[in-house]
């Protein structure tokens, strides 16, 4: 982990995704739309619900497009039905990338995720050819907005069930197994020297590669290239940052 250098190396990447293509509530949305159909509109009992929630409130998504989405999702909205598909592959230099989209087109989506793979210099591969690579995992990443005592909160974010944290300059990354997600968000939460800057479930490497800067840009325009389908959530790979 290269700290603060990784951490605005990675907002940069998603802030010039946002301004190419100004889909973010767009992902949102479905990411809430699915969450109330699948489990209803209590956030209190329904975990993917808050996750959205906080996504949204992260991107500051005006609460009238929120509610628009959850009334959308409670009603029966005809022609309305997302679908939740994986694609595997690989990147450039061998790294490993796994996709995970929302889609009511899977011919559509898997067009522009193979397209993506296609040119910029990656292969789209069959299910199952990355999957056993990566584990899905809560990832909280802070910043420090002031000096604390790190070894009394690694401590605590232990106790809340978090698996590892990874501290450098002003940020930490900390680490859980699904279940222990919202209990370890709440302990960080409650730390007043951090300000958590993203937190989701999300697939993670059980090792990254490393790679060369030049290495890295090729990578990520893969990225990127995916990201821009509307369908694409979330894109996890393997190069270390």
């Amino acid at each position: 982990m290269a700290g603060h250098s990784k951490w605005s190396n990675i907002k940069h990447r998603k802030g010039r995704q946002d301004a190419k293509r100004g889909k973010i509530f767009t992902k949102i949305s479905k990411e809430i739309f699915q969450a109330v159909r699948q489990s209803g509109d209590n956030a209190d009992t329904n975990a993917a619900l808050r996750i959205a929630l906080d996504k949204a409130r992260q991107a500051n998504m005006p609460n009238d497009n929120i509610d628009r989405t959850i009334k959308k999702a409670l009603g029966n909205v005809e022609g309305i039905t997302y679908e939740e598909v994986i694609y595997e592959g690989y990147a450039p230099y061998g790294v490993a990338v796994y996709v995970e989209a929302l889609t009511e087109n899977r011919n559509r989506t898997a067009a522009e995720v193979r397209l993506a793979f296609n040119k910029n210099g990656g292969n789209l591969g069959e299910s199952g050819c990355v999957a056993f690579m990566f584990e899905r995992k809560g990832v909280i990443v802070a910043e420090k907005t002031h000096d604390f005592d790190e070894e009394e909160f690694l401590l605590e974010i232990l106790e809340a069930g978090a698996l590892d944290a990874q501290s450098e300059e002003d940020v930490v990354e900390i680490y859980s197994d699904q279940e222990a997600f919202e209990s370890v968000k709440e302990a960080a939460n409650n730390q007043e020297e951090l300000t958590i800057l993203s937190a989701e479930v999300t697939m993670v490497p059980d090792t990254k590669m490393e790679l060369s800067e030049e290495q890295l840009d090729e990578v990520m325009k893969l990225v990127d290239a995916l990201f821009d389908s509307d369908d694409v959530q979330r894109v996890s790979h393997s190069a270390k940052l």
